[in-house]
């Protein structure tokens, strides 16, 4: 279906990145900007009211609960009593902070005391009333967990402001050896080579486990497993070349799945610099109830706009199963609606590496200009934002030399619009991970490729009514159009019609909806508050949004 391309009051170029004028109109972007936001209030109505497991795990790893018995977590153990009491609707916090006051145990030797004697949790779980000094001590462990995050955070400032940092677009590459000793190695090398990020990817199936596994790990498929002492090991290799090379370098890791807070509070912990945080990639592509996920990423997002990390979104997936042409406006939809939700938990521009791809075929007639305008498009939307920009993977080959050029071609796009985050294409996509040498040769292409191409996006233009302009514009139609509906449907509908990838999926179907509950009225989390007050002093959310959500 063909719109009518809306070019009328003119939005300026946004400051601060070179990219052409796409002259789009103003209108229209403030229209679907104001749709998202609405189908984003929908959603934080709806998670305010319920936890999950996952979140009160969370409580205990900020209370500074951690390590296991016998391979099972001992945050896992401990809802779980929760759960077969039957009064998780009341949240840990009440019985966990009731007890440390009545045993005098610390935190972590409570949790060990629970799970040698189930009867500990039943006997301080039916208190009416939690005295004040109770309270007082959840509070106090709360903001001991949050000071945690902060310091880590200020450490990160600190250290690039000594080093600096890579020039936008970030090259950013992978390693995913599935032994962290080994991505050790490859990070180390990579670094050194000129990446600027450095992903860990997750083993295949992590984001489906309902806990976290534990230690630094050695086996893993298709990648390597996420654990706080991986993510440890990985930080402390990262600032060693840093200092060497005399560049901050970062680290991604993901925390989509059915741990999101979890892993977004070990991440806070242990100063991951990027994560993916996106409940829709989970529902999509992993079948994680909408529900269950939308919950879990309400806090991790709350706690990754706290530790200053940048989340990335998953928007450049939807294009791996739908065709890029005919679905770009449900990519454009999705990052207005992605931006609107990580607003209200408190993330700032500057985090917000919203996912996009170069996907479209690349032997259909004009491919590059539709795939010029799609990213300006991106770019013109969200302007002071880190954008993170996906190479080829859809359409590439065995044919190496043939792929070369498709990512050649992508970071001219990249570097030409103006965006954040480059993951680098590796020629050998189609056919395994990627090698040392794959990524020295997409390093080194990228760097020429950035350096000689760097000035361009400020030199050229796009000829208003022209076949870029024109296609921008009629994308961001689309985008309304499907942003209206939503808007009427809510965002669980839409999800339940397969309006994003070509994918449906049900409100009561998928992973982790039996750890999906209700707050009762006296549902206590010493955390929540706290983290509010923080990102109001940080700037993060408005100081009216402390009131209204203590109301």
């Amino acid at each position: 279906m063909t719109h009518s391309p809306l070019i009328c009051q003119e939005l300026p170029s946004p400051p601060g990145f070179s990219c052409p004028a796409l002259h789009l109109d103003r209108e229209a972007v403030q229209r679907a900007r104001h749709l998202a936001s609405g189908i984003a209030d929908q959603v934080q109505l709806f998670t305010q009211l319920r936890s999950t497991v996952a979140i009160e795990r969370t409580i205990l790893r900020l209370f500074g609960v951690d390590g296991d018995r016998d391979g099972a977590p001992l945050v896992n153990l401990v809802v779980d009593q929760l759960l077969a009491l039957g009064i998780q609707h009341h949240g840990i916090a009440r019985p966990f902070c009731h007890a440390l006051l009545k045993t005098g145990l610390m935190p972590q030797a409570l949790a060990q005391a629970m799970v040698d004697d189930p009867t500990l949790l039943v006997a301080h779980a039916n208190v009416d009333v939690l005295p004040a000094q109770a309270q007082s001590i959840g509070l106090q462990l709360a903001q001991a967990g949050l000071a945690r995050i902060e310091t880590q955070r200020l450490e990160r400032e600190r250290q690039i402001s000594k080093l600096g940092q890579g020039q936008q677009p970030l090259k950013y590459v992978i390693v995913a050896s599935g032994n962290i000793h080994e991505d050790v190695v490859q990070a180390r090398v990579a670094a050194r080579q000129g990446a600027d990020v450095i992903a860990v990817i997750r083993s295949t199936g992590q984001s489906l486990l309902d806990y976290v596994p534990q230690g630094e790990t050695s086996e893993g498929f298709g990648g390597t497993f996420a654990t706080q002492a991986n993510f440890r090991l990985m930080r402390k290799a990262l600032d060693d070349v840093g200092q060497e090379l005399g560049r901050y370098i970062r680290l991604c890791n993901y925390a989509s799945g059915l741990c999101m807070p979890e892993i977004a509070v070990m991440g806070g912990f242990e100063r991951l610099d990027m994560m993916l945080n996106d409940a829709l990639y989970g529902i999509l592509f992993r079948d994680i109830n909408m529900q269950r996920t939308l919950c879990d990423q309400r806090i991790s997002r709350r706690l990754s706009a706290l530790s200053g990390l940048i989340i990335n979104t998953g928007e450049d997936n939807y294009l791996t199963t739908a065709d890029a042409v005919d679905a770009a406006h449900t990519v454009v939809a999705s990052t207005l609606i992605n931006e609107a939700l990580a607003r209200a938990a408190g993330l700032k521009t500057a985090q917000l590496g919203l996912g996009h791809a170069m996907e479209i075929k690349p032997d259909l007639p004009d491919a590059l200009a539709l795939e010029l305008a799609q990213a300006a498009l991106i770019r013109h939307l969200f302007p002071g934002a880190p954008l993170k920009y996906m190479p080829p993977t859809k359409h590439m080959t065995g044919n190496v030399l043939r792929g070369h050029v498709q990512d050649a071609l992508f970071d001219l796009v990249g570097v030409m619009t103006g965006q954040g985050i480059q993951l680098l294409g590796m020629m050998t996509e189609a056919m395994h991970t990627p090698h040392i040498h794959d990524r020295y040769l997409a390093l080194e292409s990228a760097q020429m490729i950035f350096s000689s191409g760097r000035g361009l996006g400020g030199e050229l233009a796009f000829a208003p009514g022209g076949m870029i302009a024109n296609r921008a514009a009629d994308v961001l139609s689309q985008s309304l159009v499907l942003l209206e509906e939503m808007a009427e449907e809510g965002l669980m509908v839409a999800l339940s019609r397969g309006h994003f990838a070509d994918i449906a999926r049900s409100p009561q179907g998928g992973r982790g909806l039996a750890g999906v509950f209700l707050r009762s009225p006296d549902y206590w989390d010493p955390s929540e508050d706290l983290l509010t007050e923080r990102l109001v002093a940080l700037g993060h959310l408005p100081a009216q949004q402390a009131t209204t959500e203590a109301a």
